[in-house]
């Protein structure tokens, strides 16, 4: 099957949805070798991802996946595809404390970093944080705090006989955008960021066949990730099953545009400082930022009117000190619901 998978993909042609589901779920079995797995990620990037192709590989994904069985209605998840160049800091994560700290049940799925120097993962343990909770764990987090992390390799533990292929491929690849996509606790609401304008609609369309019925797909003109505040940054919808598409500009989310240079992160440890001084209540471009993507959380929980008003009730939330308590607690209750400290 792989050989003629790989010769269609290669000649650019696209797959039934049946086609790529099988194809993950043969290299989730670790059934493929890392040269076909290779070829295969290097070709279909190349190509390009169709919807059908995605919602494939994401069901694949989660069909291995370690069952949840916790629900909790309206939670979000808020994260990026990562990929996007852009070496900022974890913007998503800290939106996630600051979203979370409003009263907004966030679920956060992540991993470490591939791509980049600092994954939500390890930001989390660097602001000490216990990222290593089994499902009943995170519930109990998620009761006491209303935030919990799920990380990855915990709950895709199929996904162990592709990291090493991806790692050493080291440029993004479909994985990018299936992370963001198979949250294990099949999330309703999403803030997602993804590293090209081209992808914002086609990936909105995939999370309403998934069963998001609320989501924000986001990418900034700059390239970023995230709703920016360098430049523009074009959003697409998705509302009782419709999506629609515009542009905001940092301006109209009543933020100053500021220059990428400002929003640069670094390693785990640098990146955890600048979300310590974001929460306790330091101005300037991280803040903003932090603070429009956490105001759309706020808008898609129907908490703010608009993604301004968002942004603003997000920005009193910092200067209030709620977000930075809301971190303390969360790191603080992620050892406490541990069977092992």
């Amino acid at each position: 099957m792989m050989k003629s998978i790989l010769q269609k993909v290669i000649d650019g042609q696209d797959l039934l949805q049946i086609e790529a589901y099988r194809v993950m779920k043969e290299m989730m079995d670790g059934n493929i070798s890392s040269a076909q797995m290779a070829s295969f990620l290097t070709a279909l990037r190349m190509k390009g991802e169709t919807v059908d192709e995605l919602i494939g590989l994401a069901k694949g994904v989660c069909d291995q996946s370690a069952p949840i069985k916790y629900r909790f209605d309206q939670a979000v998840d808020t994260c990026g595809t990562g990929g996007d160049g852009g070496k900022t800091f974890n913007i998503s994560t800290a939106a996630a404390i600051v979203a979370a700290a409003a009263g907004v049940p966030v679920i956060k799925h992540g991993n470490r970093a591939v791509s980049s120097k600092s994954g939500s993962a390890d930001v989390l343990e660097a602001l000490n944080m216990n990222i290593h909770l089994k499902q009943d764990e995170a519930a109990r987090l998620m009761e006491k705090t209303g935030l919990c992390f799920l990380y990855a390799p915990l709950y895709h533990q199929a996904m162990k006989h592709v990291m090493p292929t991806r790692t050493e491929l080291g440029f993004r690849t479909c994985f990018n955008l299936l992370g963001p996509l198979t949250n294990p606790a099949r999330v309703k609401v999403q803030l997602l960021g993804v590293y090209d304008v081209r992808l914002t609609e086609k990936v909105a369309y995939v999370l309403a066949e998934l069963g998001v019925e609320r989501a924000l797909v986001a990418a900034g003109l700059d390239g970023l990730d995230e709703i920016t505040v360098t430049d523009a940054t074009r959003i697409s919808e998705l509302k009782d099953g419709e999506v629609r598409t515009y542009e905001v500009t940092p301006e109209s989310l009543g933020v100053s545009r500021s220059p990428l240079a400002e929003i640069r992160g670094g390693s785990a440890p640098e990146n955890a400082r600048i979300i310590e001084q974001i929460l306790q209540g330091k101005p300037g471009a991280p803040a903003d930022i932090v603070s429009v993507n956490a105001g759309a959380v706020l808008y898609l929980s129907d908490r703010a009117s608009s993604l301004a008003e968002g942004t603003c009730y997000a920005k009193e939330i910092i200067q209030s000190g709620m977000a930075k308590k809301q971190l303390r607690k969360v790191v603080e209750a992620s050892k406490e619901v541990s069977y092992v400290s």
